[in-house]
């Protein structure tokens, strides 16, 4: 059987080919019973349209740009799978690119995308407001993670989260407590560490600051060491490869969690349900932040001379087993 076209479905439905390709691409303006006569005809030829082809109709190249800073970390292959998942909902596929934690290759990597997609997705990034600014001119783009007034973005609001798992370590009788922070450039650390300081001030608590640290294993086995020279009870990790490597410098150390120590992570990835004790964390909804992201780059898209818009997504504690009573004494 010869391969179904434009041409064997106008023949099919007595109409011209450009009809056809009309039918596809600017569906506005064929009249209804002739877009469903043509539909009906390609669903029983087999036809798929091109996207090559629906590139050159509409100016577009039908595709969109993710960049994360780092795919090794267990937070981001969920957020890829969740955007992949929205995207296919509009016929998108995803370019996804891995920025290695370098402020200079995320605007590097972006430049290049220009004209290869039709709008980026930017996760975590590192790199100053100027250069993002810069490599977002002309260009939709939506930062996942950050705010930027400028720029279009989705994040997951921890703060009311971090204020709860400081209550649960409170209401578990822990009155020192370590804030491991994450990295310096990273915007979502800064407003984790924010969060923890505003909830440690409204109680009569004390708070040691520990970091920057990468937001690694190894990151956190140091942070493990940092938090064991000091007598802190609890632990806010950045996230949560970071609280798994604590947990691990601990253990190595005879340190017992929850009994000698508590930790809280960020972000509620496969990891911090299998590792043992099982980490109490900050769930993000995941499934709602590559859902809207691509929803706001749509928009961006489709009307790119409007405002910038911001989207707040709440994440919610989840206490597990990584959390217990203060030791005594």
């Amino acid at each position: 059987m010869s391969r179904a076209t434009i041409y064997s479905i106008a023949t099919m439905c007595g109409v011209s080919p450009a009809t056809v390709s009309r039918a596809f691409n600017r569906p506005e303006l064929v009249s209804a019973p002739v877009r469903d006569r043509v539909l009906a005809a390609a669903a029983e030829l087999g036809y798929q349209p091109s996207s090559a082809a629906r590139g050159l109709v509409t100016g577009r190249a039908g595709m969109i740009g993710l960049l994360v800073p780092d795919i090794t970390n267990p937070f981001f292959p969920l957020l890829v799978r969740a955007i992949q998942r929205a995207a296919d909902r509009v016929d998108s596929p995803v370019m996804l690119i891995d920025a290695e934690e370098s402020a200079a290759a995320e605007v590097r990597l972006v430049a290049r995308l220009r004209g290869r997609v039709d709008g980026v997705l930017v996760a975590s990034p590192r790199a100053p407001a100027s250069a993002l600014r810069e490599a977002a001119r002309d260009m939709p783009f939506v930062l996942l993670n950050r705010v930027q007034r400028d720029l279009s973005s989705v994040i997951c609001d921890n703060t009311a989260a971090l204020f709860d798992a400081g209550e649960h370590l409170y209401g578990l009788g822990h009155r020192t407590f370590a804030l491991l922070a994450g990295p310096s450039a990273s915007w979502a650390a800064a407003r984790r560490s924010q969060a923890i300081r505003r909830w440690a001030r409204g109680r009569d608590v004390r708070l040691v600051e520990l970091g920057p640290f990468r937001a690694t294993y190894k990151g956190g086995r140091r942070a493990g060491e940092a938090l064991l020279r000091t007598d802190a009870t609890a632990a806010f990790a950045f996230d949560d490869l970071m609280a798994c490597g604590v947990i691990a410098e601990l253990a190595g150390q005879g340190v017992a969690i929850p009994a000698d120590r508590s930790i809280v992570g960020c972000d509620d990835v496969l990891l911090a349900q299998a590792v043992t004790p099982r980490l109490s964390t900050v769930t993000a909804p995941m499934d709602d932040l590559g859902r809207v992201a691509v929803e706001v780059l749509t928009r961006e898209i489709e009307a790119p001379e409007g405002a910038p818009a911001h989207k707040r997504l709440p994440g919610v504690f989840t206490p597990r087993d990584s959390t217990g009573p203060a030791r005594a004494g």
